[in-house]
């Protein structure tokens, strides 16, 4: 028996086109800030690749408070059990 098509955004030559055309675009989006002139209202905001990192952290530090919160707000298995 024949398998099923897996859908386009499935197969793994999709997800590695994608993952180079995103890398892309970040790429540009970040040598763009060289052409392009900054004036920060705050010090550290003018500096190349701020939002960027800024940007990074700022997931980095959601992605660590989520883990925090399902430790502290996750039940046990039997939690709805009679």
């Amino acid at each position: 028996m024949t398998e099923p098509k897996k859908h386009w955004l499935v197969r793994p030559g999709t997800i590695k086109i994608l993952w180079v055309v995103f890398v892309a675009i970040l790429a540009l989006t970040l040598i763009a800030g060289v052409f392009i002139p900054n004036n920060g209202y705050f010090g550290a905001d003018g500096y190349f690749g701020f939002f960027a990192a800024f940007g990074f952290g700022v997931c980095v530090v959601m992605v660590l408070v989520a883990k925090a919160l399902g430790f502290f707000l996750t039940r046990p298995d039997s939690y709805y059990d009679d």
